[in-house]
């Protein structure tokens, strides 16, 4: 249970008059935004995808080029389908305890962040939300989570 965030960064490469820009790709596979690997357009909702990938890896204790993810299966995917009603199926183990009372009310949180989280890892650069929204999110669930 240590937490280890880091710091994508691909939005440093901007200036302050800038807000998105064309330049050669170095980043990590399974976490490059799809604008920036094949285009190399780079702009902060580049961080805001691989933040979202960050998250479900969080919560499923899986990356996003596990071995398990072959042919049609992906990460997103495999979360996708699992929302709501089988989430249990994809959180890690270790985030739960047999005699927890208050398991589902904590498995619902876990679901509405998997649920920012694709709303993070959209395809689409134009549908992808801010992370202003996604930390306004994360702090209704946090406020949901601590009524437990």
């Amino acid at each position: 249970m240590v937490a280890n965030l880091s710091d994508f960064g691909i939005s440093k490469l901007l200036g302050e008059d800038e807000s998105d820009l064309y330049t050669k790709t170095l980043a990590t596979l399974g976490y490059i935004a799809p604008e920036y690997g094949l285009d190399g357009l780079v702009s902060t909702k580049c961080d805001v995808y691989s933040y979202g990938i960050m998250l479900m890896e969080t919560f499923t204790r899986k990356n996003p080029s596990d071995e398990m993810f072959e042919g049609d299966l992906s990460l997103k995917k495999w979360v996708c389908c699992s929302l709501p009603e089988a989430i249990v199926d994809v959180v890690d183990a270790n985030f739960m305890t047999p005699h927890d009372n208050h398991l589902n009310k904590k498995l619902n949180c876990v679901a509405s962040i998997m649920k920012v989280a694709l709303d993070c890892y959209v395809e689409s650069l134009a549908r992808r939300i801010d992370m202003k929204d996604i930390i306004g999110m994360l702090k209704k669930i946090k406020i949901q989570l601590l009524a437990c």
